[in-house]
């Protein structure tokens, strides 16, 4: 077996790809030289410590970014990002989905939607050593996976030792490196300011992932913490926290071709799968999940139609499957236009040639590369089934269900010996998330949407659906499912978090009756995907080792794929050209005008349009285009779990926030292609006007220190 120091395998051997890359920071160094090249003004040393500004202002939400900008603990990140707090303080005559919400005083900022975080990031380092710790050739797939999990929970439970504190272990390079980031979690989060829609989210879904934009993407939360400073549930007692650093607001915007940088949590990409996975997931998994997304929109629209209360509760998660499905469609239409499948297996034959050229070569990485083709032709063979049977889970009351009999069983083994997610740990989310279940779940939708996914698990070949699961929902019948069930009220339904199985068992609640019926099926389920998943991080930890030596030798450095850990990434601002068409930097707030029809998703709000016809720019304007920039595009390598992310200019100063990309863009996630790729960011200085001439947020500019 080659052996690969962690240098190496985080690429300080070696240059980077201009543009592409979301680098770790301890891979600053290997790219210093590049990032001085692009513009960057501060030391690039600064990026390799999370420990230090401006690394250690950024923050995560558990699904986007976010940063510091006060020392009060004063948060910004996405609208979109704030959307679920938003809808769950919101309600027919409060409706703060469509007004948009501003906190006059400390005193009236309300708390977040339950399960509302704010996590700090405090270190990240590597745990390579003790992750692979017991590690043999000969282990089964299942033991494999149960080893890296208990070495998992150990790393895990000893820096939970400190209070307050969520750990976690991520794998990088297919689990050739692992590394432990350790974040401060605030309970406390409170929603602070959210534009009206028709500002947070102008233009919807006919504007979203398209330039030109002009969407005013921001929303603002903030920290609580108790007085003694410690992390602490909501109180009225609680002070705002105070961060150890928070990013300063540039006096001077940006123009074409600066310098940028964004940093965040980036969630998931897949640059680095064989070139068989791509052709499955284009071919085959992505058609059927865009149809699975489009069917599940549709009926949550059909069901809420003309009831604005039901409309409110399914808001946050109707914008999800639309976003999603949005993105596949952009994923499929790049994959065709890039070549993706021929890029792929000329890249992975390429790369297996060189593996070939060599017996040492060939005895370090060739079995590996054969077993992971075995694995990734079992792994797609399930996707499907699993993808049609998660269509269950949107009936909340079966999922808050399954839930609770899952941790009354988990309860019956040692806190250590538990499924990541069911530890003592995980408990206070586990909560939150059935609480949330009250202002979002309507019985008569609910029911409407169970009837679809039912449709979705009929698609599955009969041998691989629950026959027990299927028997009992025949037996029950939908009308008692909902008629007899008591999980509705909030109660009710977290007080099963603490009655043991035996209760569940001995339960007349159809929807209890059901999970119980479900639960040997979800069992086997389990135990062979992690069987896979063992199986898998063996020979792909293997392969990952042979295609970082071979790109060494290319004298290449290249990322780990996104996984939800802190990561930056930079480029320029610059527009694209398109054929018969040219793309601009920037847009202004003339185009809010130009596209304004008074119907959404084109309606501004009247106080906005006053003062752009004004022109009461005050001094927002940028001096090169005479106006007030809106949104604009930039070369920076980004995806999911990026929006909300921080954009710093050279000198590390915030000048806006990354909230989407551009169509063709998205196939980034499996390909990066700096011709195509851009992505889309809000521009401070519109953020900023918007608050002082629309919104009236003086309070916080002043905070901010704009003001």
């Amino acid at each position: 077996m080659a052996a690969l120091s962690a240098a190496t395998m985080l690429g300080t051997a070696a240059p980077a790809i201009a543009a592409e890359g979301m680098w770790l920071p301890s891979q600053a160094p290997s790219i210093a030289a590049d990032l001085r090249k692009e513009g960057i003004q501060i030391d690039p040393a600064l990026l390799a410590n999370p420990k230090a500004a401006p690394l250690n202002a950024i923050a995560s939400l558990g699904g986007c970014s976010a940063s510091f900008v006060s020392p009060e603990g004063l948060v910004v990140t996405n609208h979109h990002c704030v959307y679920g707090s938003v809808q769950y303080n919101s309600k027919p005559g409060q409706d703060y989905l469509t007004d948009g919400f501003l906190a006059p005083s400390l005193a009236d900022e309300v708390p977040g939607a339950p399960g509302t975080r704010i996590f700090v990031i405090e270190d990240l380092r590597d745990v390579t050593s003790a992750m692979t710790r017991g590690l043999t050739d000969r282990m089964s797939g299942l033991a494999r996976y149960e080893r890296i999990e208990a070495n998992r929970k150990a790393l895990i439970a000893e820096c939970e030792k400190q209070a307050s504190r969520r750990c976690d272990v991520r794998a990088y390079y297919g689990g050739a490196t692992y590394f432990l980031q350790q974040q401060l979690e605030i309970k406390d989060v409170r929603l602070v300011y959210a534009p009206a829609s028709a500002i947070g989210n102008y233009g919807g879904e006919v504007d979203n992932w398209q330039w030109p934009r002009h969407t005013g993407d921001w929303g603002f939360y903030r920290a609580y913490v108790a007085k003694d400073g410690s992390s602490a549930p909501y109180s009225k007692d609680n002070v705002p926290y105070r961060p150890k650093s928070f990013l300063k607001i540039a006096k001077q915007g940006l123009n074409d071709g600066d310098f940028v940088m964004v940093a965040g949590f980036p969630g998931v990409t897949y640059r680095h799968r064989t070139a068989e996975e791509a052709k499955f997931n284009f071919e085959t998994y992505f058609p059927a999940f865009q149809k699975f997304l489009s069917d599940y929109s549709d009926t949550i629209v059909r069901a809420t139609a003309g009831d604005r209360g039901a409309t409110i509760k399914y808001a946050s998660a109707l914008r999800s499957a639309d976003n999603y499905k949005k993105n596949t469609a952009g994923q499929l239409a790049g994959a065709e236009a890039i070549g993706l499948a021929g890029r792929k297996a000329a890249e992975e034959q390429a790369y297996r040639a060189w593996i070939a050229a060599d017996p040492a070569r060939q005895a370090d990485y060739g079995a590996a590369a054969a077993a992971l083709d075995r694995i990734v032709a079992e792994a797609n063979a399930q996707e499907l089934v699993d993808l049609r049977k998660s269509a269950l889970n949107r009936a909340q009351l079966l999922l808050a269900a399954r839930t609770a009999y899952r941790w009354a069983k988990e309860r019956e083994k040692p806190d250590a010996g538990r499924d990541a997610g069911y530890q003592d740990r995980d408990r206070a989310q586990t909560v939150e998330r059935l609480t949330q279940i009250e202002r979002r779940f309507d019985p008569r939708v609910d029911r409407i949407i169970l009837e679809q996914a039912l449709g979705e698990y009929a698609l599955i070949p009969a041998d691989k659906r629950d026959a027990a699961f299927e028997a009992k929902l025949k037996e029950i019948g939908l009308d008692r499912l909902y008629a007899d069930s008591k999980l509705g009220d909030t109660a009710t339904r977290l007080a099963w978090l603490d009655k043991p199985a035996a209760a569940f068992e001995a339960s007349d609640d159809p929807f209890i009756r059901l999970a119980v019926a479900m639960w040997p099926g979800d069992v086997a389920a389990r135990n062979a995907a992690r069987d896979l998943e063992g199986r898998d991080q063996q020979a792909r930890a293997e392969y990952m080792k042979g295609m970082l030596a071979y790109a060494e030798s290319q004298g290449r450095a290249i990322a780990p794929d996104a996984n939800g850990s802190l990561r930056f990434t930079y480029g320029k601002v610059t527009g694209k050209a398109r054929d018969g068409m040219s793309w601009s930097p920037f847009t202004t707030l003339q185009g809010i005008v130009e596209k304004d029809t008074g119907r959404e998703p084109f309606n501004a709000p009247a106080k906005q349009l006053a003062a752009i016809k004004a022109k009461d720019y005050g001094s927002y304007a940028a001096p090169a285009l005479g106006t007030v920039p809106v949104n604009y595009l930039s070369t920076v390598d980004t995806t999911g779990g990026n929006s909300g992310s921080a954009t710093l200019n050279a000198q590390g100063e915030f000048v806006g926030l990354l909230f989407d990309g551009t169509i063709e863009g998205v196939i980034s996630n499996w390909a990066f292609d700096p011709v195509i790729t851009r992505s889309i960011h809000v521009d401070s200085r519109y953020m900023l006007w918007n608050m002082e001439k629309v919104d009236g947020a003086d309070r916080l500019l002043t905070e901010m220190g704009v003001k």
